[in-house]
């Protein structure tokens, strides 16, 4: 039964749960899969572990006081429903075995239409787990609602809808007939939870027509720990689960691999709004009602619509021969053991997936420029028309410095149009784009030629940006872009918006899935415009951040510092092989040196994206020694305005060694050992490196090359990076081999065409096995995996190949498969599932390509890749020879 304001939402998209729940499936939850032996349960009746522990077969001659009582009151249900629930003897009563719950018209002079009943067994019983089933005859008639749910007794995580709500059983209007002679006889179930009502559910029409206001039918929920299944007459035929969240090889939340239900409240300490992906809301107790309403949001806006009072004219019933609660006696305290299921219960088609907001992956921190149309559509995202109806296509344009470009043309419906990533919209496993590493610098920019003007001469040209699936967005017009102009009918014009105006607007630059372009809604029609060269980048985005304090000069912004003894650093000129180095002299005053921004400048530099492998080093070469030979030389870091430093001694260092005068040494310190001291890596706003306060005295010392920066990402190919990895071109990139499994062969470097020249040629023989690259520890690797985090929302994994000789066994399927983590996490696919979708055909060369997100969402890690595979179906691949090349991991 919903509360305030649910119905809305349900009689809006009721039509459509059976579609949502298709539409909303996730892979990735082989955890799900259970052994049980589906030969041995009788699916028709509950298992012998379950244990009566409540129960009322209405066999006396008036309703149990000691386990119901009724609600009073002329509330309308929260969904301006139509009736007052009473206590009248009229309205709730027991006669032949049978609780009897009716709705009738009321007085003339009662505040609502009708009256009926709701019964409540809150603090009579009360329960956490188990099986709650009902045996009834249901009302029918257009505005008829009855209901067998369940509302939490303490409201623990908050008011409705914050600790949720268990529909047991729902239905509406049964028997009504609609305009397309179909007789209403559905009966849902469905979870409210969220803050905000998010809900989830499923219809059920029972077989070959039979209408439950026609006879009697049990209904029943089993609810055990993070698991629900709903059942008619025995037939389960919805499953829901808690979500399940997936942990990359950091141990970051990266994702769900099953989005299920969810909670959100208040931190009672901060009070700060928090999303909880676990059991709750629905691990307390709650309790059992029964009602029957009339009328309401849902009901009135499905079917006929509104209410036929000839349907109430007599009463309408709600007749129920039982309620029993059922305990498993296996696992009384998470009701798990005793489970009535059968095969397939969560196959797509019963497992309804829920509504939980999905976690974003960490941003790496690092900047990616997305391209979303440049001559051509990116396959990652789609050209798009909201609600107009039409198909945005690809033109070639008079100009030639724009040629292929986009255009939207807009009629009579009121339309928005653009480019989206969006589930539904864009390609099938695409995802968001994170924009939010180039929140300073960044920007949106796009050129737009009006070939048309809307018929609506006032017409104001509009551009619509969102993230979230659409919980967070910005819009604002044309003329509140950089260049401040409205659109000129046939000409070229550029538009920039920067990035910190549209977060400032209270855009969510971390999760970004559509981009709009268009005339106000509803002034549109007639407009003809073409589109190009739409991005969000930024100058010099695609590698990884680095802060350089000194290098042959000093920088600008981080100034050597004297911090208390007065003097002032200088540069002077040391060796060839250091040249302009920085020198620090300590005399009788005590004082600490080192770098630092300008008092009030609020610089600071943010080494998030470098807390893989990124490290703060400098060379030092002490001139003088201080005066006090016992002085400890020490390295202090310091981040967000000294709130929080850490300071070792230098001999804490990876070279572990004191200074010794007259000689050049290099120190460095993981960044990850500093933010596990204490430091907040985010906001680094003082370095210094000195002798031990008050010992310094007479100490000369010269500092070069002092940066943070990530040492790998100038070394060797795997760093995670914008600009993504070629794993073979030629020849297969250092640290990645061309491979074979398990048949013995050795890949061999073959020249093809003039296009391809050098490419990987595979051969397979009688033995079974796949080939492909790896980079995995024991293959003659290097050992060190990909982490392709940075391209997650903008790459594909790409490669070409051509089937040189085909299988021997003609119907032999070829399929990629990519492994990270040491095969911790994997996805296997058939190449015909690319976005490309062709099988290979023999002698010619093809492109396979599989956006980085679809492979995220399926369960892979992608933050440690270390092997790509493309071969024939285990076991069929005998015959074959074939050649890749241009294998890469990147933005497309």
């Amino acid at each position: 039964m919903t509360t305030i304001g649910s119905a809305k939402r349900k009689s809006r998209a009721i039509a459509s749960l059976i579609g949502i729940s298709v539409a909303l499936g996730l892979s990735g939850c082989e955890e799900t899969n259970t052994d049980t032996d589906f030969e041995s349960i009788d699916t028709t009746v509950p298992v012998n572990d379950w244990q009566m522990v409540w129960n009322d077969e209405f066999d006396g001659d008036k309703i149990d006081s000691s386990k119901w009582f009724h609600e009073i009151n002329c509330n309308g249900g929260g969904n301006e429903e139509q009736q007052c629930y009473t206590d009248s003897a009229e309205n709730s009563f027991v006669a032949d075995g049978i609780l009897n719950i009716v709705a009738l018209p009321a007085e003339d002079t009662t505040e609502k239409a009708y009256t009926s009943a709701r019964l409540n067994t809150q603090n009579l019983g009360d329960w956490k787990y188990g099986r709650f089933e009902m045996r009834a005859k249901l009302p029918f008639g257009q505005g008829s609602h009855p209901a067998f749910w369940m509302l939490p007794t303490d409201n623990v995580y908050g008011g409705w809808p914050d600790s949720g709500e268990i529909d047991i059983l729902e239905a509406v209007n049964l028997k009504t007939i609609d305009d397309e002679g179909v007789t209403e006889s559905k009966v849902v179930g469905t979870l409210h939870y969220g803050e905000h009502d998010i809900w989830s559910g499923k219809e059920y029409s029972l077989p070959e027509g039979v209408n439950p206001a026609d006879d009697f039918h049990t209904y029943a929920i089993e609810w055990q720990e993070g698991e629900m299944r709903w059942y008619v007459d025995g037939y389960l035929y919805q499953t829901q689960m808690a979500s399940e969240v997936r942990y990359n090889s950091k141990e970051q939340a990266v994702g769900l691999a099953h989005r299920g239900w969810y909670s959100e409240y208040h931190d009672i300490i901060s009070g700060e709004l928090e999303t909880h992906w676990d059991n709750s809301p629905f691990d307390q107790d709650f309790h059992l009602l029964l009602n029957l309403a009339v009328g309401g949001d849902w009901a009135e806006n499905v079917n006929d619509g509104g209410v036929d009072a000839a349907a109430f004219a007599n009463g309408q019933t709600f007749a129920i021969d039982y309620v029993r609660v059922y305990e498993c006696v296996i696992d009384p305290d998470t009701g798990k053991g005793c489970e009535t299921i059968r095969a397939g219960y969560k196959d797509e088609d019963t497992l309804v997936p829920g509504l939980a907001p999905i976690p974003s992956p960490p941003s790496t921190g690092i900047p990616v420029n997305l391209t979303i149309f440049e001559d051509a559509e990116n396959p990652l995202w789609q050209m798009w028309d909201c609600c107009g109806g039409s198909e945005p296509v690809v033109v070639t344009d008079d100009d030639p410095a724009h040629g292929a470009v986009s255009e939207f043309i807009i009629g009579a419906e009121p339309t928005v149009m653009g480019y989206t990533t969006r589930e539904g919209h864009g390609v099938e496993g695409s995802g968001p784009f994170d924009a939010s590493p180039m929140i300073d610098t960044g920007s949106v920019k796009f050129d737009i030629k009006v070939v048309t003007a809307p018929a609506d001469a006032s017409s104001t040209w509009m551009f619509k940006i969102e993230s979230g699936d659409g919980t967070t967005a910005a819009e604002l017009p044309f003329t509140d872009s950089n260049e401040g102009v409205a659109p000129t009918v046939g000409e070229w014009q550029s538009y920039t918006f920067d990035l910190s105006v549209l977060a400032n607007e209270g855009l969510d630059l971390s999760a970004i899935d559509v981009l709009m372009i268009f005339p106000a809604w509803g002034t549109g029609e007639g407009a003809v415009y073409l589109v190009d060269n739409v991005e969000i980048s930024q100058e010099g985005a695609g590698s990884l951040p680095e802060l350089v304090l000194f290098e042959d000069e000093a920088n600008a912004d981080w100034a050597p510092w004297d911090c208390c003894g007065g003097s002032t650093p200088t540069e002077e000129f040391d060796d060839d092989a250091h040249g302009l180095t920085v020198e620090f002299s300590i005399g009788a005053t005590a004082t600490v040196m080192g770098f630092k921004p300008e008092d009030g400048s609020e610089i600071s530099f943010d080494a998030s994206a470098l807390l893989t492998d990124g490290v703060v080093q400098f060379d030092m070469n002490v001139v003088t020694a201080p005066n006090d030979a016992s002085s400890t030389w020490m390295f202090k870091i310091e981040s967000n305005g000294t709130t929080e430093a850490v300071e070792i001694p230098i001999t804490d260092s990876d070279e572990g060694v004191a200074p010794a005068t007259g000689v050049w040494q290099t120190y460095t310190f993981k960044l990850s050992d500093l933010q596990t001291a204490g430091l907040d890596i985010s906001a680094i706003d003082v370095i210094m490196i000195f002798p031990a306060w008050d010992t310094g005295d007479g100490a000369v010392y010269r500092v070069d090359n002092a940066k943070i920066y990530s040492p790998s990402a100038a070394n060797t190919p795997n760093t995670p990076t914008a600009s993504g990895i070629t794993l073979f071109e030629e020849a297969a990139t250092t640290g990645w081999v061309i491979w074979d499994c398990c048949a013995g062969s050795t890949p061999t470097v073959e020249t093809d065409d003039a296009e391809h020249g050098n490419t990987a040629e595979f051969v397979i023989g009688e033995t079974a096995t796949v080939m492909g690259i790896t980079s995995r520890e024991g293959h003659n690797a290097g050992g060190v995996p990909y982490d392709a985090s940075a391209l997650l929302s903008t790459g594909v994994v790409q490669f070409e190949m051509k089937v040189v000789t085909a299988p021997n066994d003609a119907s032999a399927e070829w399929i990629f498969k990519i492994e990270s983590g040491d095969a911790t996490t994997e996805v296997e696919l058939p190449v015909t599932d690319s976005l490309e979708g062709a099988a290979p055909i023999a002698g010619v060369w093809q492109t396979y390509t599989f956006s980085l997100q679809s492979l995220y969402d399926a369960g892979l890690d992608v933050s440690e890749i270390d092997v790509l595979m493309i071969f024939p179906a285990w076991g069929s691949g005998e015959g074959a020879v074939y050649r890749v090349d241009n294998v890469k991991i990147a933005t497309p």
